[in-house]
């Protein structure tokens, strides 16, 4: 069984709890993998607090686009994120935003190692 931490010691409290979860069930090489890909889609909290600020200079929206909520972007950016009000919701809520996403992104991290291990069989 490996431990979450030693493959991914940047993670926050909850996000590192959730991804334990997965990696209970992981042999040492599915852990390395795992960790490969999700370094390299999950979404760091700094990342959507600078792209939420974005939106208080004319760019509203960014950090929907980043996480992957297109229909919320787009409603942002023709809004000026809802008249700002959504803007800084988001700047107040952007570890949140992260955490949502990255829980995403763990799922289908888990999905792709879990369905490359049943192939090699």
């Amino acid at each position: 069984m490996a431990n979450v931490l030693n493959y991914l010691p940047e993670l926050e409290a909850d996000e590192m709890a959730f991804v334990q979860g997965f990696f209970q069930n992981f042999n040492e090489q599915q852990a390395q993998q795992f960790t490969d890909i999700y370094r390299l889609r999950r979404k760091r909290p700094e990342i959507i607090l600078f792209t939420s600020l974005l939106g208080f200079i004319g760019f509203a929206g960014i950090q929907r686009f980043v996480v992957g909520d297109i229909g919320l972007g787009i409603l942002y950016f023709f809004t000026a994120g809802l008249c700002f009000i959504g803007t800084i919701v988001d700047v107040i809520n952007y570890r949140r935003i992260a955490f949502n996403a990255n829980v995403k992104e763990a799922q289908r991290t888990h999905i792709l190692v879990m369905g490359q291990a049943g192939g090699s069989f």
